[in-house]
């Protein structure tokens, strides 16, 4: 019963992070109107289940994304058409944009890894938010929840990961 002791201890002080993780941006900040990599986190599988898919919803504003293939991980990219399109860079005409990107492909519980996606990121500072479901071997995590304010992210159960737009430097629509 000694031995078991220590092992005990490092199980009750494991449970409560686990509980309280979430799928995050590594860099949950960049400034508005500029291209950006992101790389969503993803700490841990369903309970003691792998992670075999992470889906993540593009929000409207971003017209242009990118996922990061990784080895071994499939790849699925939808769209949606635009409203009316639009010029892009070049002179392009752009008619639909990245709804949402899914990796498929095995994460052992208890290990990490990062998902990466290169944005255009719209021109207003402020938070977006990317709904994220993560499904794993027996049943899934939807982090799909939407907090009244980016300050009240933390207080949100199951939120969406955020990544909040600054104003670029001289940009006086910010102050």
């Amino acid at each position: 019963m000694f031995r078991a002791r220590p092992i005990l201890t490092a199980l009750a002080l494991l449970l409560p992070m686990g509980a309280h993780a979430h799928i995050v941006f590594a860099d949950a900040q960049a400034t508005a109107g500029s291209y950006y990599a992101g790389f969503l986190r993803v700490s841990h599988g369903c309970g003691l289940a792998d992670t075999v898919s992470i889906r993540v919803e593009i929000p409207a504003g971003v017209l242009s994304a990118r996922p990061q293939p990784k080895p071994g991980w499939t790849l699925a990219v939808e769209h949606a058409p635009l409203p009316k399109p639009i010029q892009g860079e070049g002179g392009t005409t752009i008619t639909q944009r990245v709804a949402a990107i899914t990796w498929t492909g095995r994460l052992p519980a208890d290990q990490f890894d990062q998902f990466g996606i290169m944005m255009k990121l719209p021109g207003a500072p402020g938070a977006l938010y990317f709904p994220t479901t993560q499904r794993c071997t027996s049943g899934s995590n939807a982090w799909v929840n939407l907090p009244a304010s980016p300050e009240a992210w933390h207080a949100t159960k199951n939120p969406a990961p955020m990544l909040m737009l600054t104003a670029a430097h001289g940009d006086h629509a910010a102050h």
